[in-house]
């Protein structure tokens, strides 16, 4: 039933690292892209860092150079490893794939992230 799962959030010192991971159902077929989002409080949600099924990677300025999006497409896995971490980077990240063939953007719940001394 859980399509796509999240995990490696949690409490870290600025300056820190952490590693997200999420795991796409097998149920998804066909996953074009998978990436990771993100919203802190009085934002909107932003998105972080993409990665195609092919490897092609975009980011957003204020990660780039600290966070690097990978995946393992036999996995259906995509994860992000969040280095340098600082206070604004404090948010629930959530995961997103997208399937042409199903026609469909699946979420994962959210993972919190917090970075805090």
């Amino acid at each position: 039933q859980v399509q796509l799962a999240e995990s490696g959030g949690g409490l870290v010192q600025p300056g820190g690292s952490l590693r997200l991971s999420c795991a796409a159902s097998r149920i998804i077929f066909s996953i074009n892209a998978m990436g990771w989002y993100r919203q802190a409080p009085g934002k909107q949600r932003e998105l972080v860092a993409s990665i195609t099924s092919v490897g092609s990677t975009n980011y957003a300025d204020s990660v780039k150079g600290r966070f690097t999006i990978s995946r393992d497409n036999t996995k259906n896995t995509v994860y992000l490893q969040m280095n340098s971490l600082k206070s604004e980077d404090t948010a629930v990240y959530y995961c997103n794939a997208y399937s042409a063939r199903a026609r469909s953007e699946y979420w994962g719940q959210g993972t919190q992230v917090t970075v805090s001394s």
